[in-house]
């Protein structure tokens, strides 16, 4: 009898081992078979008792061989569907189909002609420098030789911080200028790019903040005709005009002052615009350091010698692309933006 017993044991081992279910169905057929609340094994363990003594320990083990072989054909199986599964979802893919798409992004405008007017000075040696938007009356107007009673420090024209007179919002980049002269000595030859802001009406021409690029160049023996050769390099590699010409005006840190044009022409309605028909287009304020900011920012105005030079980046970049509102630059319209994905 005992014999028969474990032969009948053995004999669902070998059955479980050759088992091929090949569907889901036939898969679940053999959990159902071998491990299911009723399965086929449970009641095995119960013939235990007409197993002779000496040899239920064996028995036991035996039909616990029949178990853990089932539950490891059931866990492969399983592997098994899982990975035709991920098979027949593969292909299911079309692997030449196109991406979705993935929008770039692009540059600001602003930023645009900012970095190309840096670039465009740093092949001559300049280096850009920036400074705080929060600045002293000293270093945006005593130290520039801006006078007590100049009309620009007129809370009309200039942010105050809380209706102080010694701290308000930079009205231009030229504070940096003083900090570097005050902590440097010549020779030195910087640009200083950054936001400014005028209490100003803000329309189509004109905005409360906007971006400003100044350049400073102190050494011994700066002339004027320096100022006018680096000016014309710029104008050659930012508009490609070799002409400009060079303007009388005032500003109160440079002595000769000027405002520098350059030819465009009026061949196409687009610069005839620009130019109100004169073909000459107005783009920086120029001149000598004045030797009073020289003397104000500890430099010997006796010995040293420099010019600077300012200009909008907004204005820059309006005449660059063309774009008819300033404010444009300001509202963070995407459609707007996106027109400038392909500009460096």
């Amino acid at each position: 009898m005992s014999a028969e017993i474990f032969a009948k044991v053995q004999q669902l081992i070998e059955e479980i081992e050759a088992a091929k279910p090949a569907t889901k169905e036939e898969v679940e057929q053999f959990r159902v078979r071998f491990l299911g609340s009723k399965n086929i094994i449970k009641p095995l363990f119960g013939e235990i008792v007409k197993v002779e003594n000496t040899r239920k320990k064996e028995y036991g083990q035996l039909c616990n061989t029949a178990k853990t072989t089932a539950e490891a054909k059931f866990a492969a199986l399983q592997e098994w569907l899982e990975a035709q599964a991920d098979a027949a979802d593969s292909m299911a893919i079309d692997l030449t189909a196109p991406a979705d798409p993935f929008p770039v992004g692009s540059r600001h405008p602003v930023s645009i002609v900012m970095n190309r007017i840096v670039d465009i000075f740093a092949r001559i040696g300049f280096t850009v420098v920036e400074g705080p938007e929060v600045e002293t009356d000293w270093y945006n107007f005593t130290a520039m030789n801006t006078p007590e009673d100049h009309p620009a420090r007129d809370m009309q024209d200039t942010f105050y911080i809380q209706n102080s007179k010694t701290w308000l919002l930079r009205t231009h980049t030229s504070p940096v200028q003083a900090r570097v002269m005050e902590r440097t000595k010549p020779p030195i030859r910087i640009i200083a790019p950054g936001r400014v802001y005028r209490n100003e009406t803000i329309s189509a021409r004109s905005h409360a903040q906007f971006h400003q690029v100044e350049g400073l160049y102190i050494d011994e023996n700066v002339s004027f005709a320096d100022l006018k050769q680096t000016l014309m390099f710029f104008a050659q590699e930012m508009f490609g005009s070799a002409k400009i010409r060079l303007r009388p005006s005032f500003f109160p840190f440079t002595e000769p002052s000027a405002e520098m044009d350059v030819w465009l022409g009026t061949d196409t309605p687009e610069n005839a615009r620009l130019t109100k028909g004169t073909g000459w287009l107005e783009i920086l304020g120029c001149g000598m350091v004045d030797p009073q900011v020289l003397e104000n920012c500890g430099i010997d105005s006796k010995k040293y010698t420099g010019f600077a030079f300012g200009m909008g980046i907004e204005r820059q970049a309006l005449r660059l692309f063309s774009i008819p509102d300033i404010r444009f630059l300001f509202e963070s319209d995407v459609r707007f933006l996106k027109q400038f994905a392909a500009a460096i």
